[in-house]
């Protein structure tokens, strides 16, 4: 059963079934924004023109208060002139790229509303995580710039990578899901990058295998974690729950469980932390929080 947390010490894409519920209420800080559309990335791979029609459709209905930006490529930039909604733009190279997107978007007037970057040397994350800091400081620009780190935490590699990261005040990107069981973390692994970004006061986001709000097998046959279990497992991490209670928390199936937990954690708060993630189903979270009565 989940406890009641204790404060932290800090000095610093699939088909889902019609719903017929109606959101009339505006969504609370703990949902609004939480999803990132990534419609156009695997498994949802909808064609560009599509999706960012269907962004710019979205009503209230619809999600549209749940979702924050449209996730692209920096190579599909030239595709989408005339798109008003924020972008988070995902950098296809190395750091040497990071200046292309910025400066495209000045020039096609385009909303740059943040970047993301995978570090790419395994040997040596931390002076990959130099060399895009680097590249950075040659870049006019103040949108947030997630980093994706490879795993594992347990090296120390990793962690010398985030603390570069930190430093430089860049936000983390972890990936909790892919077309493999390999690009799914074991929840200990996710308990201790969430562990790890909290310890540097460093905010991050998911991508990817948080379609649904509750863990639980998917008919791929891999372990999903869910999106609910992840917030309520980082506002529990920042209040100073053990690692392994944080496990418990992203393992727990329980819907009344979590919840009940939902009720009185602040997740509003959690927030500052886990920002977002990306999901090509933007229907598939909004229908589980309103199946679990988390929002109308």
């Amino acid at each position: 059963m989940l406890s009641v947390p204790l404060r932290r010490n800090v000095t610093h894409c699939s088909v889902v079934r019609h719903v017929s519920y109606v959101s009339r209420v505006p969504l609370n800080d703990a949902w609004a924004r939480l999803v990132d559309d990534a419609a156009i990335f695997p498994p949802g791979d909808v064609p560009l023109h599509e999706a960012t029609a269907a962004y710019g459709a979205r009503s209230v209905e619809d999600g549209a208060e749940l979702v924050g930006t449209f996730v692209l490529k920096d190579t599909d930039l030239p595709l989408v002139r005339g798109f008003g909604g924020p972008l988070s733009v995902v950098v296809t190279g190395g750091a040497g790229q990071l200046a292309g997107p910025v400066g495209l978007c000045a020039k096609l007037g385009l909303n740059l509303a943040g970047i993301e970057i995978a570090l790419r040397d395994l040997d040596d994350p931390a002076g990959n995580a130099r060399r895009v800091v680097a590249a950075l400081r040659e870049v006019e620009t103040e949108v947030p710039v997630y980093v994706e780190l490879p795993p594992s935490p347990a090296e120390g590699g990793w962690l010398a990578a985030a603390d570069v990261l930190a430093e430089a005040e860049l936000l983390l990107k972890f990936r909790t899901g892919g077309l493999d069981a390999a690009a799914y973390p074991a929840s200990e692994v996710l308990a201790d990058w969430i562990d790890a970004a909290l310890d540097r006061e460093t905010p991050f986001k998911c991508t990817a295998g948080l379609h649904n709000a509750v863990r639980h097998t998917g008919v791929d046959g891999f372990e999903h974690q869910g999106f609910v279990n992840v917030l309520l497992a980082t506002r529990r991490a920042f209040d100073g729950a053990a690692v392994g209670e944080v496990v418990q928390v992203l393992e727990t199936r329980d819907t009344g469980v979590l919840t009940q937990h939902c009720e009185y954690d602040d997740l509003a708060g959690a927030r500052r932390w886990f920002r977002s993630f990306g999901s090509c189903s933007v229907a598939e979270p909004l229908a589980d929080l309103r199946e679990l009565g988390l929002i109308q």
